[in-house]
């Protein structure tokens, strides 16, 4: 059942192109599956909506889904599962998330035939160089330098996403009625 709510939603999503406007939404059955049912259930979750999507638009969309959402999803079911504090979870969600958004990149490299990675380390170098010369400093930074960026920036990113994730399922799981395993931070139980 909620991996054909997941399927459907992304693929629908997607189609209608307001994939980014929902994107938050698309982990939330697999999280619930893991709570309710087990770790188990969340497994045959993640698989159902890949086969799902797989028939539905292809193995292109369906390996979308798996790593941008469904393995953040099955990360942070499973840790929620486990009772594992929050800081923790986050940091797993969000390095989970970052090897997924590098994956994506890497198979829609593929697919353009076009290095994607060269493209933004270039527009990050020329962007860093730029910055530097209007700041008065005349160096050229080094590549590891930009490699050093760019992780910074996506864990960064990611971690926000995965942040306001944990936030946004605490909230809507305590409304439905399920306690998450994972004991939320007093700052949001007071807010709640």
């Amino acid at each position: 059942m909620f991996a054909a709510v997941a399927g459907l939603a992304y693929f629908l999503s997607n189609s209608l192109a307001i994939e980014n406007y929902f994107s938050c939404f698309f982990p939330l059955p697999i999280v619930i599956s893991s709570l309710r049912w087990g770790l188990e259930a969340s497994r045959k979750t993640v698989v159902a909506t890949v086969l799902l999507l797989f028939t539905l638009s292809g193995p292109v969309k369906a390996s979308t889904y798996l790593l941008m959402h469904g393995v953040v999803g099955l990360i942070m079911g499973t840790v929620w599962r486990l009772e594992t504090n929050w800081i923790v979870s986050i940091i797993l969600c969000s390095i989970v998330r970052a090897l997924g958004a590098c994956g994506y990149v890497l198979v829609s490299s593929f697919l353009i035939r076009e290095n994607i990675l060269a493209l933004i380390t270039v527009n990050i170098h020329a962007s860093l160089t730029y910055i530097l010369t209007a700041a008065g400093v005349n160096t050229i930074p080094s590549m590891g330098t930009i490699y050093l960026l760019f992780g910074t920036l996506l864990l960064l990113n990611c971690g926000f996403f995965v942040f306001l994730l944990h936030v946004m399922y605490t909230v809507f799981l305590a409304k439905l009625g399920i306690k998450p395993s994972l004991r939320s931070p007093r700052w949001l139980d007071r807010v709640m």
